[in-house]
C-alpha cells in the first residue's frame, strides 16, 4: 500500500510539472514582443555593439527566432528540403540536429516558426502545417502531427509562419481552411482535444496567445481573414471579427498577409495589416461578455508588415509598410489612435521591449539599435551592424538572462547585454 501512495505521488508530481512547466516561446511571455524579467541591460553599447558570447554557423535558413531555456538554445532552420531543429549548448558545441518535418519551399523559402519550450519537451511546426513533440534533451521525437492534411488546411502565399500555444495540457495551432480554424491537442500523447468550427478562408502568418479579457481566458488567435476569441477549455469561438474584405483587397482572394501579432491591453485589442491595405489599423474591444468585437478606432499609419509592434506606457512602437522594402517607425497613442510620430530611419523592421529600452532591427541594413520608448520622437542610442549570415534581416529577437539571441539566416548569435 505505500508503495502504491508512493508511486501515485510521483504520478502527480510529474503530471503536474508537465502541465505547469516555464514555456518560453515567440516574442516572450503572451507573444507580447516584451521580456518583464530582465534588468539591469546596458543602456549604452560600445561602437562595434554588445559583447559576442557565442556565434554558431550551421543553423539553416530561415526567419525564426531563436529561443532558450537557460540550459540550450533551439534554432529552426531549413536544410535541403527539410525543416531542422538544432539544439547548441553555451559553449557553442551541437548537441543534436533533426529534421521534424517538409520545409516551405516555395515564395521565400526557410524556416518561419519558432520552437516553443515547455519543460522537457519542445513544439515546433514545419513550414508545411506539421506539428512535432521532441525531447528537448535528446531530440527524439514522442509524436508528430501532419495537421495540415489532417484538418484539410489552407495554405496563404507563404505556407505556416505559427509558433505553437502551450494552455496548460494542450498545444495549440491554427490550420485555417473549410474544417477547423484552430486546433488543440494533449501536449503529451498528440490526440487531439477539441477542434473550432471555421470561420473560413486560409491560415495567416500569427501565433495564437493566452489572454485574461474581462475576467475570462481566452486565445486570441488569427486566420488570413478573421480576428478570433477562443474559449480555452471547450474550444467555442466567443468572438471573431472579419478583417479581410476581398472587395478591398484584390491580390490574394483567401485572406490578407497578417503578420502581426494583436497587441492586447485590458479588453482592446490593436490588429494591423501592411500594404496600405483599405481598412487600415483597427482597435477592437470586447463587450462585457466578450461574445462581440466593436471598433474603437481605425489608424492609416501603423499598417504594419510582420515586425511585430509593443504597447508601453499606453503608446504603441513599430514600423508601418511603405512597400516591401521600405517603411518609416511609428508611434500612437493607445486610447486615441492619434499619430505621435511617423520617422524614417532606414527602413521597417521587428521591434521588442526589455528593461526600459526599445530594441529595433532594420530590415534592410541590417542595424540593431536601442532607443527610449518616447512619444516625442525616434531617437536611436546606440546601434550596430549585423554582418554575418545570410538572406534577410526578419528574424525577431529573444532575451533571457541578460543575453539577446540572435539569428541571421544560416547563423545564430548570443549577445551579452550585461
Amino acid at each position: 500500500m505505500k508503495n502504491r501512495l508512493i508511486l501515485l505521488f510521483v504520478s502527480l508530481a510529474l503530471t503536474f510539472t508537465a502541465v505547469n512547466a516555464q514555456v518560453y516561446q515567440f516574442r516572450g511571455d503572451n507573444r507580447s514582443g516584451k521580456f518583464p524579467n530582465e534588468s539591469g541591460l546596458l543602456k549604452q553599447w560600445p561602437e562595434a555593439g554588445p559583447k559576442v558570447l557565442l556565434e554558431f554557423s550551421g543553423i539553416g535558413d530561415g526567419y525564426s527566432s531563436v529561443i532558450s531555456n537557460g540550459k540550450y538554445i533551439y534554432a529552426s532552420g531549413m536544410i535541403g528540403d527539410e525543416d531542422f531543429l538544432t539544439c547548441i549548448d553555451f559553449n557553442g558545441n551541437k548537441k543534436w540536429q533533426v529534421a521534424y518535418g517538409t520545409a516551405w519551399n516555395q515564395s521565400f523559402p526557410g524556416t518561419r516558426g519558432s520552437v516553443t519550450i515547455d519543460g522537457d519537451r519542445l513544439y515546433v511546426i514545419s513550414g508545411t502545417g506539421e506539428l512535432s513533440c521532441l525531447n528537448a534533451e535528446t531530440g527524439a521525437k514522442i509524436w508528430y502531427k501532419n495537421v495540415h492534411a489532417d484538418y484539410n488546411g489552407e495554405f496563404h502565399t507563404w505556407g505556416c509562419s505559427e509558433s505553437p500555444l502551450i494552455v496548460d495540457n494542450m498545444v495549440i495551432c491554427t490550420p485555417g481552411g473549410s474544417t477547423t480554424s484552430m486546433v488543440a491537442f494533449n501536449k503529451m500523447t498528440g490526440a487531439e482535444i477539441w477542434k473550432t468550427a471555421s470561420v473560413g478562408g486560409a491560415r495567416g502568418y500569427v501565433s495564437p496567445a493566452l489572454y485574461e479579457i474581462n475576467g475570462e481566458k481566452l486565445i486570441i488567435g488569427a486566420t488570413a481573414g478573421h480576428l478570433l476569441a477562443v474559449k480555452p477549455e471547450t474550444g467555442v469561438i466567443k468572438a471573431s471579427y472579419k478583417y479581410f474584405d476581398n472587395t478591398k483587397w484584390r491580390f490574394q482572394p483567401n485572406g490578407m498577409i497578417w503578420c502581426a501579432n494583436p497587441v492586447v491591453k485590458g479588453n482592446q485589442i490593436f490588429i494591423s495589416l501592411g500594404y496600405n491595405y483599405s481598412e487600415g489599423a483597427k482597435m477592437l474591444k470586447l463587450n462585457s461578455s466578450n461574445t462581440a468585437f466593436e471598433v474603437v478606432y481605425t489608424n492609416q499609419v501603423l499598417d504594419n508588415h510582420h515586425g511585430g509592434i509593443v504597447e508601453v506606457d499606453g503608446k504603441l512602437y513599430g514600423s508601418n509598410w511603405l512597400s516591401n522594402n521600405d517603411g518609416n517607425w511609428v508611434c500612437l497613442d493607445w486610447a486615441t489612435g492619434n499619430t505621435l510620430y511617423e520617422t524614417k530611419w532606414t527602413s521597417k523592421g521587428s521591434i521588442v521591449y526589455a528593461d526600459g529600452l526599445l530594441y529595433v532591427y532594420d530590415e534592410k541594413s541590417g542595424e540593431m539599435g536601442i532607443m527610449k520608448p518616447d512619444p516625442s520622437g525616434f531617437n536611436i542610442i546606440s546601434k550596430f551592424k549585423v554582418a554575418k549570415g545570410n538572406g534577410e534581416h526578419w528574424a525577431h529577437p529573444y532575451f533571457l538572462d541578460g543575453k539577446m539571441f540572435h539569428r541571421h539566416g544560416n547563423v545564430l548569435t548570443v549577445y551579452s547585454l550585461k
